[in-house]
């Protein structure tokens, strides 16, 4: 049978859920922040390697790293997390399934950000003592 329907009648109701420019333009800026925050964390590592511990303590006490730091990790579990639900989003086509790992993915990245922000704040704010 002969379908007299246009493509775009065929198409509506399907279209996108108009948030996906917001979550590419979102992937875009985290990547580019990124950049430089890596950089320079590859240039503290290498300076870190010389020390001993009491050096890395004391220079993740001192404000500007650890602010740079915590910036480091926030971005890129933040950044983690979009893209994770992309490929979930994508190639996961069982309802269930899917909201049951987008769920999990929020609440690995989240904790696994939360932590290492906090142990950022611990080792800054306490010596790192326990």
């Amino acid at each position: 049978m002969v379908s007299y329907r246009t493509p775009l009648s065929q198409a509506r109701g399907l279209g996108s859920a108009k948030h996906g420019v917001g979550a590419w333009i979102g992937e875009r800026v985290a990547a580019v922040a990124l950049v430089p925050l890596t950089l320079w964390a590859v240039f503290a590592v290498l300076r870190l390697a010389a020390g001993d511990y009491e050096f890395a303590v004391n220079w993740i006490a001192q404000p500007l790293n650890a602010v740079l730091m915590i910036l480091l990790l926030g971005i890129s579990f933040w950044h983690m997390a979009g893209g994770v639900r992309v490929i979930i989003e994508d190639y996961i086509h069982v309802a269930l399934t899917k909201s049951a790992l987008l769920i999990l993915n929020l609440f690995v990245c989240g904790l696994a950000g939360a932590l290492s922000i906090f142990s950022i704040l611990k080792v800054a704010f306490g010596g790192g003592a326990y």
